[in-house]
Formats: C-alpha cells, structure tokens, sequence
C-alpha cells in the first residue's frame, strides 16, 4: 500500500508539475506543451515557425578539407535540406583519423564527401535515390559526383598507364590529363589554345590525352578508335588535329570510311589502318577511359587535369598558362 500509494504521489506531482508548466508558458508567450505539439503540424512563436516533419532526424558526418574554400559543403547541403529537412550535419576533418578511416572504407575520391547514419534510409529521399549510395557496417556513402554537385578537391587522379596516348617526358613535374570528345565542338577550341600554350612548354610537361566519346555524338566513337589506330602508327597529333579541323565534315558521315580515306593524307599504313578500325582494336580502351571519367565524376568535354587542378571546360589560352606556371612553381 505504502509503494502505490508513493506512485500515486508521483503521478500527481508530474501532474501538477505540467499543468504549470503549460500555465508559465501560456502566461509567459514562449514554448508548447506536449499535447500542443502533438495536435499540430505548424507552430509559430518568438518570431519563428516551427514546422513538424514526419522523416526522422538523420545525422550526416561531412568529410572535408578546411584548408580546402572550393571544399565548403554550405552548397551542398542548403540543396540537401530542400529534399531532406531533417539532416543534422557535423565536419569530419579529412587528415584526422575518423575521416582516413570513411576516405578508404568507401574508397571517396574527391571532397566533400557525405555519409549518412542509417535513418536515412527511412526518408522519401533514400527511396527515390538509393542507387546513389554506398553501404557499408551501417554507414551510407552518397555520391555527389553522380547528380552533378561541384567537386571541390580530388584525393586521387586518373592513372597514366602504358597504353595510354601520350607526349613530353613522362617524369614531367606537370600532367595534364585530358578527357576529350572529337566530335565535341568545345574541345576543337580547346585543343587549338592546348596545343598553342603546350609549345612553350616543351620537355616540361607530360601530356596524356584520353577519350570520352558522348554518346550524344554518332560518329565521336568511330573517331576514338581512329585517333588511336593513328597513334599505333606515331602519328596522332597530326591525326587528331585533323579531325577536330574537319568535324564537319566527318560529322556528317556514317560508317568509318572517312577516316579511313584520312590515313592516306599523313603517310599511315591505309590498309594496317583500315584492319585496326574494322575491328575495333581499342574499343577495350576506349571503354576504360570512360569508365575512368566516370568515376571521376567527368560527364562532360572538355574536363582537363593539371596535376590535382580539374579544369571544366573550354579553358582559355591564359587560364591554361596561369595554371601550369602555378604548378611548375611549386
């Protein structure tokens, strides 16, 4: 009796107690009680409303540089809260020990980067966009590259391989690594103001061109395999130029033998030539190169490395040279 009748002691002093609680403020103009905030949806004081979301509260842990401006998330996250209000956020420098440990669990290769707590799962969100993310031991990775968020700092850089189209020395201080398109009209500007700024570079810097071929462009793939089937032969700047020089007109054409009447033009081997394109000898390569754009988030041509500056665009003449003497200064 003695215990029921201290629980019934208790009951009614929580009682009491918020009944005056919801009396101070009702007197007072500031806060909601329990059963206020339950009945609505919309609460406004103070100057502020309050709004009442039905999506659980979901933490985001941003790995990020502070030494980095271009590495700010405020963009990404006021885009984020307009989908997902209930995000709390909290910086993970990239250098400290938590953020080496989500750079390598989830293999980020530029910053910032986002990983969610689990509820996220549990937001309108995740069920329209959850191929953007990975998962891994309760944490989600959201890739930002993939629905064309600005990359402040890549952590990594394409790889220069053997096989790759290459010129200048490949101990070069600078590497300027372009993913082009021929057929793309932008990078026949850039190239012309690349190749003009690359001759008072010579023996300093090691340039590797790579192919991304829009699938927009019906004839760039064909032009791709072209360009390397000229390189097997040393002759792909000459190649090269004259394609971005006559888009037009191979533009307009189907089939490969356009390109096949080129090789004639630059003393290639037309029929070694000819064999090379029909069978597709470097679509493998051609394929690769894509797939390296893409996981560097590269979904348009020009995108130009100079060393760990990513260059989107037709960059001019001065712009290019500005970003190499930076690099040669270092």
């Amino acid at each position: 009796m003695k215990n029921i009748s201290a629980l019934a002691i208790l009951l009614f002093g929580l009682f009491i107690g918020s009944l005056f609680v919801d009396f101070v403020q009702l007197m007072m103009g500031r806060g909601f009680s329990r059963s206020v905030v339950k009945q609505y949806d919309l609460l406004q004081t103070g100057g502020k409303v309050w709004v009442a979301y039905g999506e659980p509260k979901v933490n985001v842990q941003i790995v990020t540089d502070d030494t980095c401006t271009e590495c700010d998330p405020s963009e990404a996250l006021v885009w984020l809260r307009r989908v997902m209000p209930t995000i709390e956020a909290s910086p993970i420098e990239s250098t400290s020990d938590t953020g080496k440990l989500l750079i390598e669990r989830f293999g980020i290769v530029s910053l910032p980067a986002l990983i969610f707590s689990e509820s996220v799962t549990d937001t309108d969100f995740y069920a329209q966009a959850s191929s953007l993310f990975a998962i891994e031991n309760g944490k989600y990775f959201f890739d930002m590259g993939k629905i064309g968020l600005p990359v402040g700092k890549y952590l990594k850089l394409p790889e220069v391989g053997d096989d790759d189209i290459t010129s200048g020395p490949k101990d070069a201080k600078v590497r300027i690594i372009e993913f082009s398109d021929f057929q793309c009209t932008y990078c026949k500007t850039f190239q012309s103001d690349l190749n003009t700024v690359l001759k008072g570079y010579a023996g300093t810097v090691l340039f590797v061109y790579k192919h991304l071929p829009l699938s927009l462009h019906l004839q760039a793939n064909n032009a791709a395999l072209a360009a390397s089937c000229a390189d097997e032969q040393g002759k792909f700047q000459v190649y090269a130029d004259n394609l971005f020089a006559r888009q037009d007109e191979w533009g307009k054409t189907t089939g490969t033998q356009k390109f096949k009447d080129y090789s004639w033009r630059f003393g290639l081997d037309g029929r070694a030539f000819a064999k090379c394109l029909d069978t597709k000898k470097y679509q493998e390569k051609v394929n690769a190169d894509k797939s390296e754009a893409e996981n560097f988030f590269i979904t348009g041509t020009p995108g130009t490395f100079i060393n760990g500056t990513f260059l989107s665009g037709a960059i001019g003449k001065d712009a290019l040279k500005q970003v190499i003497d930076a690099e040669l200064a270092k």
